[in-house]
């Protein structure tokens, strides 16, 4: 198997989680096969309880055996990356703990949502190095807005590369100045692109890779862009995120987990539904969906 790499870098799908359609549980065995076929179509590895995996509506037993079960799959030449954000400290670290346990690489922590009107730039600053000192693994933190209702600044991050376990950020915010800004704050540490319209921008500013939810149901195009990218292909590989973008402008970011799951559903993967409160799609958008997988 080929050598993992020392940092994470790459195409990384936020798997999602798959559900009972009867009694709502996990399904461990269709979240192996997932992992499995994900793996075979060249991805560098895969985040388990990230956004679009429905983290926020898992508990932390059934987060504990995700990561123990996709640990099955994901062998030495692939990264098991496992978002660990809780509304609290003490939660965030039982979780980066629990992950770390199971056989995580690497932990996703985003900043806390409930209470984001109250925090500050202290706040988060202890909350993170806090995390970062009892994590056992490296900690990615994770710039989602859109959810957290938080912005983590450039120049935030800038007073965390001291920590030696803080290796870098994947920015969800979706914004192309905020990503670079992000690449000239902090030039040593990982970036990670969350948004696949962003991939190939996020390539040529030097970042070292996504995750990304177009790669759950398209993987192929998502590994296809950055080996044409990294072999000089430019015209190859804008030909790619053309290809991409719609997809992830029509459903990863229009219509979120849901969306992610009705594709992998349209080509053969097996999504499910989401688990409430999260509703499924309707017919109508169902057919969208499809229609923008077959590219009609």
């Amino acid at each position: 198997m080929t050598e993992r790499s020392a940092r994470p870098q790459g195409v990384f799908p936020p798997v999602t989680t798959p559900f009972d359609p009867q009694n709502g549980e996990v399904m461990p065995g269709v979240f192996r096969e997932t992992i499995r076929r994900l793996l075979a179509a060249g991805v560098d590895g895969v985040v388990v309880a990230g956004s679009t995996g429905e983290a926020p509506l898992l508990d932390a037993a059934e987060q504990r055996k995700l990561v123990a079960t996709a640990r099955k799959e994901v062998g030495t030449g692939a990264w098991l990356i496992v978002g660990t954000g809780g509304e609290s400290t003490r939660e965030t670290i039982a979780l980066s703990r629990a992950a770390a346990d199971e056989g995580a690489d690497a932990v996703l922590v985003r900043g806390p949502a409930y209470y984001s009107a109250s925090a500050t730039e202290e706040s988060l600053d202890a909350h993170f190095r806090a995390v970062a000192d009892a994590s056992p693994v490296p900690v990615l933190l994770y710039n989602i807005p859109k959810y957290t209702h938080l912005s983590l600044a450039p120049a935030f991050l800038q007073q965390l590369t001291a920590h030696e376990r803080i290796i870098g950020i994947k920015d969800s915010s979706g914004d192309p100045k905020n990503l670079a800004a992000y690449r000239a704050a902090v030039p040593q540490w990982t970036l990670l692109a969350g948004s696949a319209s962003l991939l190939l921008h996020a390539l040529e500013l030097g970042c070292e890779g996504g995750v990304v939810g177009v790669a759950c149901f398209a993987p192929v195009l998502c590994v296809q862009l950055r080996r044409e990218f990294e072999q000089g292909h430019r015209t190859a590989a804008a030909e790619l995120q053309e290809r991409i973008t719609p997809l992830d402008k029509g459903i990863v970011s229009k219509l979120g987990p849901a969306g992610v799951k009705a594709a992998m559903d349209a080509v053969g993967f097996h999504g499910g539904p989401p688990r409430p409160p999260l509703a499924p799609l309707s017919p109508a958008d169902r057919e969208r969906v499809s229609a923008l997988v077959r590219g009609d």
